[in-house]
């Protein structure tokens, strides 16, 4: 929820100016999630992380109106740390202050006070939820890439909202420390590296801040490691020309990796640059051209003419891996539908009876394969951290192609 509320901000904050009308529900989406997380953070040195037991939860397959498994409630704290998951929430509070800074100064200004406290906690009492909760969040929500990177990521965007210098300071006293130079191939809500690099490289490109030029030197080596053509064991190609990373749900990396490939570009138009990639370069276009091949296939351009966002085109998943759309409505069927009873809607072969347009799934194999069952949970599941980044780059394309 944090690193979905934190990519839609940047995605207003980039390109708002060409969301036409769609802006006032990208804010809105923005402030859904930014109250969600005040909430979560209202007891000083506390951060509630999760509702409900997932064991329970992923054992029954019933409408959101049926639950009636645990509501238990997770928290963070003192004795508890999570700093993996407080600062992303202090990185999300503070990239909403932005957003709100001249729709709602009052509200910018909490916001941004709250995300100083949250990260605060999160610095002082380091350590990751999954040690902390590991009975309740693991296997299902692990973060195995460390907390170092989320407490960068929360100190830049700190920065990005107050303009303080204790958090510029931090970031380059900590640059080294919270290791900003690994796995810079990586963005997603477990892996922070690729973005912080980006996110930070705008202001050196904009002559601004010489003193995080290194940062820059690590985003051009995120962008050489995923251009095609150029061999990288972690990221790779379809034959249909989609980013596959192995593992998991693929289109997260896909709309993430292609989001920082937009941004960077723009960052990089604005300073007239290429970037450097051993005897080659990639131009600001070209990037936009790739970031835009990924969108495009997407939406259907690839080799099964297939869209991978729900009610959009003429052919797309009709078997998501979701209860709500798949179960019938309590409209169509008042009853009540329990843990197991739903399981005979997960196994039919029907589609679902209910759309939930506009959500984008994990998306096909890295042969372009997509089997269309629910019960293939990493093709066919959508989530929020795919949709998020996802914002940014249709709200510029659909402006300027």
């Amino acid at each position: 929820m944090a690193f979905t509320t934190t990519l839609l901000a940047w995605s207003v904050i980039d390109f708002g100016r060409t969301m036409g009308p769609e802006l006032k529900n990208a804010v809105r989406a923005v402030k859904w999630g930014s109250d969600y997380l005040l909430k979560a953070t209202a007891v000083p040195d506390v951060v509630f992380v999760q509702v409900g037991d997932p064991y329970s939860d992923h054992n029954c397959w019933e409408r959101p109106e049926d639950m009636d498994t645990s509501r238990a409630v997770y928290k963070i704290d003192k004795n508890h740390p999570g700093s993996d998951v407080a600062g992303e929430t202090a990185a999300a509070l503070a990239a909403a202050s932005i957003v709100f800074r001249s729709r709602d100064p009052a509200y910018s200004r909490f916001l941004l006070n709250r995300a100083v406290r949250v990260f605060e906690f999160a610095d002082r009492h380091r350590g990751a939820y999954s040690a902390s909760l590991h009975h309740a969040v693991c296997p299902f929500y692990c973060d195995v890439n460390g907390f170092q990177d989320e407490l960068l990521w929360g100190a830049v965007w700190l920065h990005k909202a107050s303009r303080r210098r204790v958090y510029r300071e931090y970031i380059v006293k900590n640059e080294v420390v919270l290791r900003a130079g690994d796995t810079i191939n990586e963005f997603g809500w477990d892996n922070k590296h690729a973005g912080i690099n980006v996110l930070i490289s705008k202001e050196v490109l904009m002559g601004k801040a010489d003193y995080f030029e290194s940062f820059t030197q690590n985003a051009d080596g995120f962008i050489c490691s995923i251009l095609p053509g150029l061999s990288h064991p972690q990221v790779q190609y379809s034959p249909g020309g989609l980013i596959f990373k192995p593992g998991g749900s693929n289109m997260q990396h896909v709309t993430s990796l292609s989001f920082l490939l937009l941004s960077y570009s723009n960052y990089l138009s604005h300073a007239n640059k290429n970037v450097p990639c051993g005897e080659t370069s990639a131009s600001p276009a070209f990037l936009k051209q790739l970031a835009k091949r990924q969108v495009d296939y997407i939406l259907g351009d690839n080799p099964l003419r297939m869209s991978y966002m729900v009610g959009y085109g003429a052919r797309y998943p009709q078997r998501i891996h979701h209860r709500g759309s798949s179960l019938p409505s309590v409209q169509a069927h008042p009853a009540r539908i329990g843990c197991k009873a739903g399981s005979r809607y997960f196994l039919s072969p029907n589609p679902n009876p209910n759309l939930l347009v506009g959500a984008v799934v994990g998306g096909p194999n890295s042969s372009d394969a997509f089997p269309d069952s629910r019960s293939f949970f990493q093709e066919s599941e959508p989530t929020t951290y795919i949709n998020a980044p996802l914002v940014g780059l249709l709200s510029y394309f659909s402006a300027h192609y």
